[in-house]
């Protein structure tokens, strides 16, 4: 699997994210600065956690004006996948791969413990490792991670199964305790908690793994 991490000023987990893709697929991703305009033939976007921009403005928004952005959303509409994490899915929501918005922690403070998530959808290409309804835990580290979109929005992504985590004990107020949606077409997911740093039992645990295996197993 052809994969590359996208590199923000700001971004402080793109080395996990790197180790964590290498760990399940041999290969090292090709790291990408932010003010590249083209990307390879790859399989696989990573949009990794950090404080892109110092979170300036509102967390992910001027990083969604980097030039990369606009490569990486031809190849997501192209059908290429993106995983974005954390300040990833703030990115991918202001860029409009994903819809709604990462709001301020309802408790105004930045929130950083392992969390327990259920697995809602387990028919991706990102969650095919887990079971539908399975509990996991994995670690959160943010300041913004309250996801919020009109009922509209929050009823069609419910009936058309783009839930796909959500939190047992919600951390920062997210509506209807989702922590992780995908897009409609499948090819682009967005979570707050960090799966890449739960993929081994040095790190406390293997609840991450499932999520880089998945997308090895789609694509192979």
């Amino acid at each position: 699997m052809k994969a590359a991490v996208i590199v923000f000023p700001g971004s402080n987990c793109d080395r996990d994210m790197a180790a964590a893709l290498e760990k399940v697929t041999g290969v090292k991703p090709m790291m990408v600065w932010h003010q590249d305009t083209e990307l390879p033939d790859i399989d696989l976007i990573a949009l990794p956690g950090g404080f892109s921009y110092g979170d300036y403005l509102r967390s992910g928004a001027m990083a969604a004006q980097s030039s990369i952005m606009r490569a990486v959303k031809l190849k997501a509409d192209a059908g290429v996948r993106v995983l974005a994490v954390c300040n990833g899915f703030q990115i991918a929501t202001e860029v409009g791969l994903l819809p709604g918005a990462l709001m301020r922690n309802a408790g105004l403070k930045f929130v950083c413990r392992d969390v327990g998530l259920r697995v809602e959808n387990a028919r991706t290409g990102f969650t095919s490792g887990y079971t539908k309804n399975q509990t996991i835990s994995i670690p959160v580290a943010h300041h913004d991670g309250n996801y919020f979109a009109d009922a509209a929005t929050l009823d069609a992504l419910e009936h058309s199964g783009q839930v796909v985590f959500r939190y047992t004990d919600n951390p920062n107020g997210s509506a209807r305790d989702i922590a992780g949606i995908i897009n409609a077409a499948g090819n682009v997911l967005g979570m707050m908690p960090h799966p890449e740093r739960l993929i081994e039992p040095e790190l406390g645990g293997i609840d991450g793994l499932p999520l880089f295996e998945s997308l090895l197993g789609k694509l192979h």
